[in-house]
């Protein structure tokens, strides 16, 4: 199953397990759809991979199944500056 993880690998923006905002990448990575557009270029700094919004669980899984605790801080180069096109 899927491990939600809470924020944004990029700039660490709250991303609770209903959010609208939240993307992942092939490999599950998780970023902000602001960080997607603006800062990343639409390619996970991680693996390279293509984007899409992170998948919202039902609230009888989330009881079952709660969103990581696990905060997710790294700092890469590739989320600090903006890439070009």
């Amino acid at each position: 199953m899927l491990a939600l993880k809470p924020n944004c690998e990029c700039c660490d923006r709250d991303l609770p397990a209903d959010s609208a905002e939240a993307m992942i990448c092939t490999f599950e990575c998780t970023f902000c759809a602001d960080c997607v557009e603006t800062r990343l270029g639409g390619a996970c700094p991680n693996c390279g991979g293509g984007f899409v919004l992170r998948p919202i669980r039902p609230a009888h899984l989330l009881e079952k199944y709660p969103p990581s605790t696990e905060r997710v801080l790294s700092a890469k180069p590739a989320c600090t500056e903006v890439r070009a096109a």
